[in-house]
């Protein structure tokens, strides 16, 4: 059953909203047009009077952000709607029916044809001191799959993984560990990871997710050739596979171990090294940065030419006081050589509703900053993008970003 929120004037609002009923079609809520409306949890589509004040500029940023579809009702011109990406208005007075129609058509169609851009691993890396990795894995993969690619979120951290208990899994399922042992006998194919994957449901689309270990002591289960050949089979199996990775390398240890034996650490190399980009992580804050700064220039050694994104997280003025941006961007250009950053601001009401509902931020605070900076990155690194860039492609992109897609346009060729 379609939820609508129906938001034309009245008496004709009220007359509406009751023949929808009676065509199965679930009315949350009649509002009054305006552009500050309130969009209930749940709304899969409004009604709305297609006027250049019902189709503002207000309404379409909040449903988007809320991932609302819009059905206009009345003579808005061609060129208004063709601007808004909307299909053709119906009549001001077209009856129950007509509209149930035209949602179950929007809902029936196929929103995304079948892509024949390139799959793609994407590894979400940040030092020690929780600087957010887990948190924007979820929230990434969930806006690639906005987007209509076909996503994966894989938990390939042996230190703390968290994935399974941030959205509400069993920590008990088969996940990456039982892919890993079949990826290790060659019997790791698309349907065997569709079987070992548990769907989760969100307001931007399907996700995949293979949860991690259930105990950081079962390590030795994701080496680097099984966690290697998992990814490569994902990278077959789906569009977009994003791996949330713990901090540690495993730089030292040909000099502190032997060469033969299982390493610590081996997943997070693996995954760094399996990577076609790399998202690292920095939280806004003098340790953060600090521990970024330390950690950076062995990712690049380990790494390089891999693409990488400098994301800093938590931005906010407390801890770094006036123009925390600059000064984040400042020493990171001046201890790390690191002059394009992208800026996540600091939502904790957000974050502690996806904690109390283990659903992804989106779904408990679709308006959070947060979640539409995700939103923003994650369009930025479309493969689309990427690999076919316009002339005015680059027109509100930061640098990293512009850069990134050359040299995904690069490595394509």
């Amino acid at each position: 059953m379609t939820a609508v929120v129906v938001a034309i004037p009245q008496p004709r609002a009220g007359e509406l909203a009751a023949e929808l009923a009676l065509e199965g079609v679930d009315v949350l809520a009649i509002v009054s047009p305006t552009p500050s409306l309130e969009i209930p949890l749940g709304t899969e589509a409004i009604v709305v009077p297609a006027t250049r004040a019902g189709l503002s500029a207000e309404l379409i940023d909040v449903c988007d952000r809320a991932g609302v579809r819009i059905l206009a009702l009345g003579g808005a011109d061609s060129r208004l709607r063709g601007r808004l990406g909307l299909s053709a208005a119906l009549r001001p007075e077209a009856a129950g029916w007509e509209v149930a129609a035209a949602l179950a058509a929007e809902t029936d169609a196929v929103p995304h044809p079948p892509s024949t851009l390139p799959h793609r691993v994407i590894a979400v890396w940040g030092p020690h001191g929780a600087p957010g990795r887990s948190t924007l894995a979820i929230q990434l993969a969930v806006e690639l799959s906005r987007t209509g690619r076909r996503t994966a979120l894989v938990d390939a951290d042996t230190v703390a993984p968290s994935l399974a208990l941030l959205l509400g899994l069993s920590d008990d399922a088969p996940g990456v560990a039982a892919a890993c042992r079949r990826a290790e006998r060659g019997a790791l194919d698309s349907a065997e990871l569709t079987r070992l994957a548990t769907t989760v449901t969100t307001g931007g689309g399907d996700v995949e997710v293979l949860p991690g270990i259930n105990r950081p002591s079962r390590w030795p289960e994701l080496s680097a050739a099984r966690l290697s050949a998992t990814l490569g089979a994902c990278r077959d199996w789906i569009e977009e596979t994003v791996v949330d990775v713990a901090d540690a390398f495993d730089a030292d240890d040909e000099v502190t171990y032997d060469l033969a034996g299982p390493r610590r650490h081996a997943a997070t190399s693996a995954s760094l090294n399996e990577a076609d980009l790399i998202i690292a992580i920095a939280s806004a804050d003098p340790l953060g940065i600090s521990r970024f700064v330390r950690d950076h220039a062995e990712l690049r050694r380990l790494t390089a030419p891999t693409p990488v994104i400098v994301v800093v997280n938590q931005v906010r003025p407390g801890p770094l006081g006036i123009d925390a941006r600059g000064q984040v961007r400042r020493t990171l250009e001046r201890f790390a050589g690191i002059t394009d950053v992208v800026f996540l601001p600091f939502d904790q009401r957000a974050a502690d509703a996806a904690l109390l509902h283990a659903r992804p931020i989106t779904d408990v605070a679709p308006r959070s900053p947060f979640a539409a900076a995700v939103r923003r990155l994650a369009a930025s690194l479309s493969p689309a993008e990427a690999s076919t860039p316009t002339a005015g492609s680059s027109r509100g992109s930061s640098p990293a970003v512009r850069r990134l897609r050359s040299a995904l346009g690069a490595r394509g060729a």
